[in-house]
Formats: structure tokens, C-alpha cells, sequence
């Protein structure tokens, strides 16, 4: 599934050349995971102001009202410059094509529990419902620790499903969750609550550290993932605990362990993350 740097790197990759352009077509191909709430030919004429980032969901600001977009499990995005290669034809997985002044915004989607949805706003109770209850951004300079440390001491959830839930920070899925508490030492099945100051803080900081790191590599490509330039994530190959089970820790040499907790693989050293 894209998390939040899978979602970045979409974003810095097309927001900059789609935007101030003029919305020319929509079409829809199967249903996704919600509609999207008017007529496709509704869309035409609307200008697109910019692209932002909520969590792992994109925000198409339009002169008039704005688009939501969720990749869901196995989507992507490409974008095809107006005065560059062509996208061709819609294939049977591609289900949402926007097309501009500037270039054709294809969401591809094998799975379909990605979607797009238009509100009027931020302020809409559909958007309201689905951004409301987001942690903190954890890239942004309003990600602060002393809000950080709160949220794990309000919370005898294990740290680890705390963090993939997004309540207190958004964006530590899976992968980077084994990656960032590795990093800070801490089991993944210790409550959230009973992690001391000082890890807390370490834990913080290899939030913000590994979560940059993989902007900077492209992301995290397994199965589905690419850029809108059809570029797969290298973030992977720089994992320290995550898919490497039985191979030796690169701090201690002790074997890398794997659990499940909620239906999510973990990956961790026993020995250097104690609970």
C-alpha cells in the first residue's frame, strides 16, 4: 500500500505541471472505492489551483471546489505532459483520467480501493470525515514533540499499532514503523504509554529522519509502486529490519524477528529492541 512518502513523491512529481491548468475532460472507468459525486463533464472549465497532501490522501484544489484522491492498496498515478509522451488509451485497470491544458492525470488501480471524490472544501462533511481525525504531519514544523509524546502517553495501545494508526502522528505505515522503532530501540509490542522521554524523543526524530529519507529515495516500491514518471521507489534496500527476517541484525548480529500484531507483519530484533 503507498504511505505517505509513496504519496509525497507522487505529488512533487506532477503538482508543479499540473497546476494553473485548465480542465479540459474527466471520464471514469469501473467504480472505485466511493463515487465521485457529480457528473465527470461537471469538472470541465474549473481551473487547477495546486496539489496538496493530507496524510495518503492527495488534495486537487479547483477554482471551484476540490478533488480528493486516495491510492488505496495498489494505485498509481501518471501524468503525461501536455507536449510530452502520450499516456495512449485507458487500459481495464485505469479508472479516472483528467485532462487538461497542461497534461493527462491518469489514476491506475488493478485492486480499485483507491479513490476520488469531490467536495466543496475542506469544510465539507465528507472531507471533514476522512481528514478530521489525522494525526500531525509529521514532515511539517507543526510536528512537535511535546504534542508527540502526549498522544504515547494517552495510549496503552502497543506503540507500534499506535503509530500505523495515525491518531497521534500520520503517515508510519508499515514498513517505516519496523524501521523507526528499530532505530530508536523499542519493542513493538510495548504500550505506547510506558515509553520513557528519552526513547520518545529518539523515536520522534527517526520518524522525521526515516520518512524524509525515503521522500528522497523514491519512496518504497515491493509490488505496485511508481511515480507518475514510472520511477519505483529504492528506499527498500536501506531497510534495516523490515523483510529481513532470519537474516543477522546490523547492529548485533542476532537474528531479525517477525510477529504479527493486528494483521500486519513486524519485523524487529529481540535483542536490540527490549521491552
Amino acid at each position: 500500500m503507498p504511505e505517505l512518502p509513496e504519496v509525497e513523491v507522487t505529488r512533487r512529481a506532477f503538482a508543479s505541471q499540473i497546476a494553473g491548468a485548465r480542465i479540459l475532460g474527466a471520464s471514469l472507468g469501473k467504480p472505485l472505492r466511493w463515487p465521485l459525486g457529480l457528473e465527470p463533464a461537471q469538472l470541465v472549465g474549473r481551473e487547477v489551483r495546486g496539489v496538496r497532501r493530507r496524510g495518503k490522501y492527495l488534495l486537487i484544489d479547483l477554482s471551484e471546489g476540490m478533488l480528493l484522491l486516495h491510492l488505496g492498496m495498489s494505485g498509481s498515478l501518471r501524468f503525461a505532459a501536455a507536449h510530452g509522451p502520450a499516456l495512449g488509451a485507458a487500459g481495464p485497470h485505469d479508472h479516472f483520467d483528467l485532462e487538461t491544458s497542461q497534461g493527462l492525470l491518469r489514476l491506475h488501480d488493478p485492486r480499485r480501493f483507491g479513490a476520488v471524490v469531490h467536495v466543496r472544501g475542506e469544510d465539507d462533511p465528507l472531507a471533514r470525515k476522512l481528514l478530521d481525525h489525522l494525526g500531525m504531519e509529521p514532515l511539517d514544523e507543526g510536528f512537535a514533540f511535546e504534542a508527540f509524546r502526549a498522544g504515547l502517553q494517552a495510549s496503552r495501545t502497543p506503540i507500534k499499532q499506535l503509530l500505523l494508526s495515525g491518531s497521534v502522528v500520520v503517515g508510519v505505515g508499515n514498513i517505516y514503523a519496523s524501521e523507526v522503532l528499530f532505530m530508536a530501540r523499542i519493542s513493538p509490542t510495548l504500550p505506547a504509554r510506558e515509553v520513557g522521554p528519552r526513547k520518545a524523543r529518539k523515536l520522534f526524530e527517526e520518524i522525521r529522519r526515516v520518512l524524509a529519507l525515503a521522500v528522497e529515495q523514491g519512496g518504497t516500491t515491493l509490488r505496485d509502486f511508481s511515480a507518475p514518471d514510472g520511477m519505483a521507489g529504492h528506499f527498500q534496500l536501506q531497510a534495516r529490519v523490515y523483510g529481513r527476517q532470519g537474516l543477522p541484525c546490523t547492529h548485533c548480529g542476532a537474528p531479525i524477528q517477525l510477529l504479527r500484531q493486528g494483521q500486519r507483519s513486524t519485523f524487529y530484533c529481540a535483542r536490540c529492541q527490549k521491552a
